[in-house]
């Protein structure tokens, strides 16, 4: 069946990948980015927007059900990642991290629901990351974003649940995107005495690791197959390794003092 298809984020990495998987499946696929683009995607409907807009959010669904009288699935994939120290962090790296990456999801969602409530039916898909199921370090207020995306999408799923709605979270692990090309980096972490070598170690490892990261087109394929479910399940790792896969539930049985000490000699040691 196809399905009116919401997409923040396309410009590059897991949202082109969806979106041009999803228009494969013969959805009618709309996409949102902060600029324009730098490809062509035939078919891809795309909208300029930034995600922390609230009226220009508001404006893009507006349009897009008085265009197709609805809106099927939103899939929010917008995010930034900025890395330092969480001491260290500037209130406007604060700011940018959670206005963009959980105000952003509530934002879109606000605009998005009302529709879906009206017609008792349509899923949404956040896309977090294994950084909101546990923390890793210099990349705390990203960590602490993609947390609260976790806690909102649940409460959301049991809210909405009665008219029909699914939400979905998405736990990405490493893949190869332009975030790593991105990501913002504090330079009041560089130039620090005490955090400036082991940040430079850390972020060099952690970029190493998305760099040699899955395909996004990996992912792109089980949210195709997310969107085509009468009844997904709430959670999704979708992690392109096993160590990951394995962190992931390590996290959930293991004691927390001994699950910090192998996240620490990971990472920092």
């Amino acid at each position: 069946m196809q399905k009116i298809i919401l997409i923040t984020g396309v410009s590059s990495g897991f949202g082109r990948a969806i979106a041009e998987r999803l228009l494969g499946d013969g959805h009618i696929v709309y996409g949102t980015s902060r600029r324009e683009l730098d490809f062509s995607l035939e078919g891809l409907i795309v909208r300029r927007l930034d995600v922390t807009d609230r009226h220009g959010v508001k404006s893009v669904v507006d349009s897009i059900v008085q265009e197709q009288g609805r809106i099927d699935v939103l899939i929010n994939n917008a995010g930034v990642g900025i890395a330092g120290a969480t001491e260290l962090a500037s209130d406007e790296e604060i700011d940018l991290q959670m206005n963009t990456n959980l105000r952003g999801v509530v934002g879109m969602c606000a605009a998005v629901l009302p529709y879906m409530r009206a017609k008792r039916s349509g899923t949404i898909i956040n896309i977090s990351s294994i950084g909101g199921v546990f923390a890793i370090p210099y990349q705390g207020f990203y960590s602490v974003s993609k947390f609260a995306v976790e806690a909102y999408s649940e409460a959301l799923s049991l809210e909405t649940k009665q008219f029909g709605i699914r939400v979905v979270i998405v736990e990405p692990g490493d893949f190869n995107t332009g975030f790593t090309a991105n990501r913002k980096v504090s330079a009041a972490t560089i130039n620090d005495s005490d955090y400036g070598e082991s940040f430079a170690r850390v972020i060099k490892n952690i970029e190493q690791d998305e760099r040699g990261g899955g395909d996004p087109r990996y992912l792109a394929r089980k949210i195709s197959k997310i969107v085509r479910k009468r009844s997904p399940r709430l959670r999704y790792l979708i992690a392109p390794n096993f160590i990951q896969k394995l962190s992931v539930a390590a996290h959930t049985v293991l004691p927390n003092r001994l699950f910090e000490i192998l996240v620490r000699i990971f990472y920092i040691v």
